[in-house]
């Protein structure tokens, strides 16, 4: 009789099957039927979000474990290669989340992408990109991960590349794929490492194999794990790698919303996997933290320079990407799932629903919040928002537990809520109480939201994640302080911009964020050796930034 988990495991096994057939069956001849293709795509990301939640269901009745359905032996003391799925609350929260944005675009496509000439080859990759995407979610073998990447990598690519006659979006994938091969072939060498030392070539075998470990750990475990950051930072656009996330905007409306759901978050994924081993050697965090420090700062500022309504939410993927690996690299690991949960919904709102945007920003604007006079209101603001954190965080054991990196990430959430406290308390009339006691309730919602889905993701993934580090020492407690100081800076700047931008020197360095510091030239002009469409793409890129400089 059949295991409660190994039911799940079949059920997970068969899901991203329909969408594969999809790809296979249509073959080079999908644009002579795109109805009956983009149906089959359809039904196929349906079938996968059933079977998810299925899955998911039966999880709830079986334990956490991998299953093997075929092995290969591999030489060298490199494991095995096996086709075997993962079952735990990650791969379970990820397969909800990935099938459930999946099928959002594949309906949002079948109407837009209705009339196009190749409208069934963007359907045969979209079933082809999902369903090798899922299978690198779902399997639990390192050398299944790393087939299953290299597909999503080719797939996407035919996707992000869809309008050839485009120079911007050919050049875009170009600079898109070259960097995922680079992440993934470091990936590959970290599993060698980790496979020749630890003898397993299984995600759920880490943490034991791990346990026989004492610091210091093996250079050559910590060389992997370095490679493993590496990967991580090219696959979530890490500046200054970040370029080809902005101009990957010409590609379909759908391919952008699936991409900055769903796919961006491959890096991220991969420290999650290998959290046993990057919890144990604590360089790698502080570079996770560090350069994602820098990455928040440069999307931050460059978004608000940014006068593309799509640009400014690659913008803001690229900061919240950072965000994410920032939360990796202090330990807590509960958080970055439950920001991944959260920003994916939003972000594949926001791109489907870019249209509307473009509606919103045509009526009137508000005025600046930050004004003369208000830097009262302002400190007040920050009190009451950090004392608000602080006291709901110790309600939920934050202190008493010495979690000084969800205080810390608490703090940051607290300046958040300066924002909402700022607009009531710069408000005049004859409501401005109510609305202030109204924005004062909302805040103290927003942090116990905040803790409790932290303490509830927590418990959740427990099973699958290592504890949070708790940070000790005073270089620790310095870093913490940069990460709060960083952000009271951003939040600073983002209030003060209208006034300071009257000033000459301001100006200039606003054309400097708009041209995003110009780190992305060196590829370009790298890439514009090896083809024509690469320098067409430059010369439309120089005379933007011309037109924009003279313009400012």
């Amino acid at each position: 009789m059949s295991s409660p988990t190994s039911v799940t495991s079949a059920v997970m096994l068969a899901l991203p099957v329909p969408l594969l057939l999809t790809g296979l069956l249509a073959g080079v001849g999908a644009d002579k039927h795109p109805r009956l293709i983009r149906r089959f795509t359809t039904f196929s990301a349906t079938y996968a979000l059933v079977s998810a939640f299925v899955a998911a269901m039966g999880y709830a009745f079986s334990a956490q474990g991998s299953e093997t359905y075929a092995s290969v032996t591999l030489p060298a003391n490199l494991g095995a290669a096996s086709l075997s799925v993962y079952v735990d609350p990650l791969t379970m929260i990820m397969l909800l989340l990935v099938t459930f944005v999946g099928l959002i675009v594949a309906r949002y496509s079948s109407s837009y992408m209705e009339g196009e000439v190749h409208e069934g080859q963007f359907h045969r990759w979209l079933s082809f990109t999902l369903a090798s995407f899922l299978t690198l979610i779902m399997t639990s073998n390192f050398w299944g991960f790393i087939v299953a990447s290299f597909a999503t990598t080719i797939f996407l690519g035919q996707l992000l590349s869809f309008y050839k006659q485009r120079p911007g979006a050919v050049l875009a994938a170009r600079k898109k794929t070259i960097f995922t091969l680079t992440a993934n072939t470091s990936m590959l060498l970290a599993f060698v490492l980790v496979a020749r030392v630890l003898h397993t070539s299984d995600f759920g075998d880490l943490r034991f194999a791990l346990s026989h470990f004492h610091r210091p750990m093996p250079l050559s475990l910590e060389v992997a794990a370095g490679l493993v950051a590496l990967s991580a930072v090219l696959r979530s656009a890490q500046f200054p790698t970040h370029g080809w996330l902005i101009q990957v905007m010409e590609a379909p409306t759908p391919v952008s919303a699936l991409l900055h759901a769903g796919i961006i978050y491959t890096g991220t994924f991969l420290v999650l996997r290998m959290s046993p081993l990057m919890s144990r050697i604590g360089w790698t965090g502080v570079a996770l933290v560090l350069v994602g420090l820098v990455s928040i700062v440069a999307g931050s500022t460059m978004m608000m320079t940014s006068t593309a309504i799509k640009a400014s939410l690659a913008y803001s993927t690229l900061a919240q990407m950072g965000f994410m690996l920032m939360e990796c690299g202090l330990g807590v690991y509960s958080v970055a799932v439950l920001h991944i949960v959260s920003h994916s919904v939003y972000k594949a709102h926001a791109f489907l629903s870019s249209g509307s945007v473009v509606e919103n920003f045509r009526e009137p604007a508000l005025p600046a919040v930050f004004n003369a006079g208000s830097v009262r209101r302002a400190l007040l603001g920050l009190v009451v928002a950090v004392a608000m954190t602080v006291g709901i965080g110790s309600a939920f054991g934050v202190l008493t537990g010495r979690q000084r990196a969800v205080l810390a990430l608490g703090l940051v959430v607290s300046l958040a809520v300066t924002h909402l406290l700022l607009q009531a308390l710069n408000t005049k009339g004859s409501g401005s109480k109510a609305l202030i006691l109204w924005m004062g309730l909302l805040s103290a919602g927003v942090v116990t939201a905040y803790f409790a889905l932290h303490r509830a993701f927590g418990v959740l993934l427990a099973p699958s994640l290592p504890s949070a580090i708790v940070p000790s020492g005073i270089a620790q407690d310095i870093l913490l302080a940069l990460i709060v100081a960083v952000f009271i800076g951003l939040l600073a700047v983002q209030q003060m911009l209208p006034r300071i931008m009257k000033k000459p020197a301001w100006r200039a360095v606003y054309v400097h964020l708009y041209n995003g510091l110009y780190v992305d030239l060196f590829f370009t002009r790298l890439l514009c050796r090896t083809g024509s469409a690469g320098r067409r793409a430059e010369g439309l890129d120089r005379d933007r930034r011309e037109a924009v400089g003279s313009a400012i």
